[in-house]
């Protein structure tokens, strides 16, 4: 079996709603970033804008300002994939020219016209995710009838738009967007019945890491930081059920969980 990979979150933005502002300088960031690399991240992903529930959108220059500086000064020390969180098909431009490898989109490439159209320019690997309305409204009253079905044949249709455009289909990964316009009992159908998305073909990357459904079911878990037993269990579970790709924040405990994980999995292959 492949190991799933580990992508690291590096967050410049000042109300990321675990870590927003920890990161005021571009060079707190790279070294951030490299920090995680030595911890075993596989990708990072660097996010000039929040996307936590009723957050506020961010104008293109300032959210350039604080993505470019810091993808530069990570691909001037380290070679491997560097994604952009952004919904913006210009910030997503000047961050592949900048070294960015990948390009996560919250919107599924549907917050602009063209966003399919520049996908396919990049030649990048696209990570389509699934949100129920905007970051600002996304959590008022979330409804479904089959929250599963919705969200699979939600983002069948997204891939299916980006490779009208030109996408490549082996450079998409759809995301069924933990937290997103979700209520708790969605985001536990959703990790509970992941193999849904996978068996769309299409590889899954999973991100739940200190979201505060967390703290739905652990009360005491108020923080972010409260939130490492949880966001592991969510990790796994992912996992287990053919998740590629875990956007995390704690990365050196996320690898180790993977290793324990992947060596107990490897025991029963070989059958004791």
């Amino acid at each position: 079996m492949t190991r799933p990979r580990v992508m690291g979150i590096v967050n410049v933005t000042p109300d990321s709603f675990s870590d927003g502002g920890r990161l005021a300088t571009v060079e707190a960031a790279v070294a951030h970033g490299l920090r995680l690399v030595e911890q075993g991240a596989d990708i990072l992903d660097v996010g000039g804008e929040s996307t936590r529930p009723g957050a506020e959108p961010v104008g293109r220059e300032d959210e350039l300002a604080r993505v470019l500086p810091v993808i530069a000064g990570l691909r001037a020390q380290w070679d491997g994939p560097i994604s952009i969180d952004t919904i913006k098909p210009a910030v997503a431009r000047e961050a592949v020219a900048a070294g960015a490898t990948m390009w996560n989109d919250v919107s599924a490439l549907g917050a602009y016209a063209e966003s399919p159209a520049v996908a396919a320019e990049l030649r990048c690997d696209i990570v389509l995710m699934h949100m129920q309305g905007e970051p600002r409204t996304m959590q008022t009253d979330p409804r479904y009838g089959d929250v599963v079905a919705e969200v699979r044949d939600a983002l069948v249709q997204r891939a299916t738009a980006a490779t009208a455009a030109g996408v490549a289909r082996d450079r998409i990964w759809l995301d069924p967007g933990i937290g997103f316009g979700k209520t708790l009992g969605h985001n536990l159908a959703l990790t509970a019945n992941l193999s849904a998305l996978v068996e769309t073909g299409f590889p899954i990357l999973f991100g739940a890491s200190r979201k505060r459904m967390i703290q739905a079911i652990d009360a005491s878990a108020t923080g972010p930081l409260d939130r490492l037993g949880g966001s592991l269990v969510l990790a796994l579970e992912a996992i287990r059920r053919g998740a590629a790709i875990i956007r995390v924040h704690d990365v050196r405990e996320t690898v180790q969980a993977l290793k324990v994980h992947g060596a107990i999995a490897q025991q029963g292959d070989a059958g004791g």
